[in-house]
């Protein structure tokens, strides 16, 4: 079992949502962050006053999967999130020793 983090652009995430929900995918969590890589944040203009916005917002998703699905959902999300700029993010893969479904008490393959 793995966990799949993805932090991608906003505007993105209906095109990566319906992106995985096409592989099966049931449920993600969604959070909105802020953050910042390699384009160290930008330059804005407001009431003719420049100011830097060092954190960037983004969201993050979560969607636990077992192992056999991850490449795929990957590669769902790549194509999805990519818009060929700088931010179109990253995807971090964990793995999950173990997952129980509160409700029912099913646990690993069966609580995802």
């Amino acid at each position: 079992m793995k966990l799949i983090s993805a932090i991608i652009k906003p505007f993105k995430l209906d095109d990566v949502r319906e992106a995985v929900a096409a592989l099966g995918v049931d449920g993600m969590t969604v959070s909105e962050v802020k953050g910042f890589g390699r384009q160290k944040g930008h330059t804005e203009l407001y009431r003719g006053a420049e100011y830097q916005v060092d954190f960037l917002p983004k969201v993050k998703l979560e969607i636990a999967s077992s192992d056999e699905n991850v490449e795929s959902i990957i590669e769902a999300i790549c194509k999805a999130a990519y818009t060929g700029k700088i931010g179109d993010g990253k995807i971090f893969v964990y793995d999950l020793a173990h997952v129980v479904r509160i409700r029912t008490g099913e646990t690993d393959d069966e609580a995802i």
